[in-house]
């Protein structure tokens, strides 16, 4: 009996693990490093490093700069996607390609 539940708690983990790492795929890295910064991550911003973040969406980014207020000064957006009312990616009528705002570089 201690056995099976011994082999069902490390089932459990182990799919825990999995679904976890399943997430962290799903958000893209740098995402990962925007909303789930790991403390190593952390570590260069706190001694003044910025990390340029090219290509999320623009409802991403607003959602990062209300959730990660602490850490704005560390953070630059590049190539930002803009998006619908659905948060779907906006397309250019003419050409189809994904519009991004233009920042200026």
């Amino acid at each position: 009996m201690t056995n099976n539940f011994i082999n069902g708690l490390l089932i459990l983990v182990v799919v825990n693990a999995a679904c976890a790492a399943t997430v962290r795929a799903e958000l893209g890295w740098q995402e990962q490093m925007l909303f789930e910064p790991s403390p190593q991550q952390l570590e260069p911003e706190a001694r003044g490093r910025v990390m340029i973040y090219n290509g999320l969406k623009d409802i991403r980014i607003e959602e990062a700069l209300d959730q990660q207020f602490y850490r704005i000064e560390h953070m630059m957006f590049t190539g930002t996607v803009i998006t619908d009312e659905n948060g779907d990616p906006r397309k250019d009528a003419d050409t189809g390609e994904v519009l991004v705002e233009d920042d200026g570089c």
